[in-house]
């Protein structure tokens, strides 16, 4: 079972994979929560997209580290069994909801599944039942040994149906926003209310709303000019491309 350096490797991975499910369908697509949502003192917009941001890069490192896991076992010609990368992913992902639910959300306690209901225990529970346990419980029936035979199509579905789960969080983020059409954008620190206003007039914006300090604005900004705002101090800018966004928070 573990023993199998392919089947360990693929435990990396797995974890990384409900890293990616929890930040982009939770942080992104349902915005139920931030990383640091309940942490005293985090609560401007600009550290949680941050924090959050941060989070993906660990993720991307682990995943980073289970890829070159598994090259390496399968350059040393031991990739083990073909149930071995799904089980293990599985038990990845499993292991990585029930780390964050009983590690992070109930005793370190920097946020929760969804904090905006009368009863955010009821969604841990969901949460940590559905993406959880069973995960782990699929991984732990795909590693039992079985009778020699034909083997049938239960691994490499489990795999699909797992790749298919975290690949259509993923597209469904790139949906825009049902409603109105609005740009919110994040300025850097050093920007006052007044440039930020000035910013949003010279891209041809109207002004919707934004906090008390105006780092954080919505407004009403033609498609084709959003991208503007990064020559003005913005660090983000939604529906302006990933690009230049990135550029800015590297000069950040």
């Amino acid at each position: 079972m573990l023993k199998i350096a392919w089947t360990r490797w693929s435990i990396v991975l797995g974890v990384a994979f409900g890293g990616f499910f929890d930040g982009i369908l939770l942080h992104q697509v349902l915005q139920w929560h931030h990383l640091l949502s309940l942490v005293p003192g985090s609560g401007d917009l600009r550290r949680q997209i941050l924090w959050d941001g941060s989070f993906h890069v660990l993720m991307y490192l682990i995943a980073a580290v289970g890829l070159w896991g598994l090259w390496r076992t399968w350059k040393a010609e031991a990739p083990g069994s073909p149930r071995d990368l799904p089980a293990g992913m599985a038990l990845g992902f499993g292991l990585w909801n029930v780390i964050d639910v009983g590690f992070f959300h109930w005793i370190l306690r920097i946020h929760r599944i969804r904090l905006e209901t009368d009863n955010p225990l009821f969604w841990d529970v969901l949460w940590l039942g559905l993406f959880g346990i069973v995960p782990l419980v699929l991984g732990l029936a795909l590693l039992r040994p079985r009778r020699p035979g034909p083997s049938g199509p239960g691994p490499a579905v489990a795999a699909m149906l797992l790749a298919a789960l975290v690949a259509g969080a993923g597209a469904w983020a790139l949906r825009p926003p049902p409603g109105p059409d609005m740009t919110t954008v994040v300025f850097a620190s050093h920007v006052s209310p007044e440039e930020a206003m000035a910013a949003v007039a010279r891209a041809d914006g109207r002004f919707v709303t934004s906090d008390e300090a105006m780092s954080v604005v919505v407004a009403d900004i033609p498609a084709g000019r959003r991208w503007e705002l990064y020559r003005s101090g913005a660090l983000l800018v939604t529906g302006a491309g990933p690009a230049a966004g990135c550029a800015a928070w590297l000069r950040a």
